[in-house]
């Protein structure tokens, strides 16, 4: 499949906001209406622009139309030789799954952690969703941890 790969802009948030609506992944999101969450989306994707510690990449096809995104922020961790660049999300649209867009999306987000001389990559990835079900984070060359724990402390009520 032909796919480009850009930063978001401000022009993508109604199709970024419809592709998280639609995954029925996340309740709070269904719970607000579509202008809530276009608000929100535009709120936090002019915060990531506004420096050079996050990057919110989009997947298009030939026409334009939004097929996925991802998001990574750059963390600089004291303990190690460069950055940690951290993938908080990826969402592909479900009827473009395993047609390698978001297998593009990570080479992208690899390319610029290379680029800023990052030491790793890390995200998340809860064990009931499809996409580790079928093992596409192992099948793109990463690594699950078995000696870490995931821990949260929930400041909002959120998914």
């Amino acid at each position: 499949m032909d796919v480009q790969i850009r930063k978001a802009t401000a022009a993508d948030v109604p199709a970024i906001a419809d592709l998280l609506r639609a995954l029925g992944l996340f309740a709070h999101l269904n719970a607000e209406t579509s202008q809530a969450t276009e608000d929100r989306l535009r709120k936090h994707l002019a915060l990531a622009a506004s420096d050079n510690s996050h990057l919110v990449l989009v997947a298009l096809d030939p026409r334009g139309k939004l097929l996925g995104y991802g998001a990574v922020h750059w963390l600089p961790y004291l303990i190690l030789a460069g950055p940690e660049g951290y993938v908080s999300e990826l969402f592909i649209k479900e009827e473009f799954r395993g047609q390698g867009v978001g297998g593009r999306l990570l080479d992208a987000i690899k390319t610029e952690a290379r680029d800023r001389g990052c030491s790793r990559l890390m995200l998340l990835n809860m064990r009931r969703r499809e996409s580790y079900q079928r093992g596409f984070y192992l099948k793109q060359g990463w690594t699950e941890r078995s000696d870490a724990a995931n821990f949260i402390l929930p400041l909002a009520e959120e998914d």
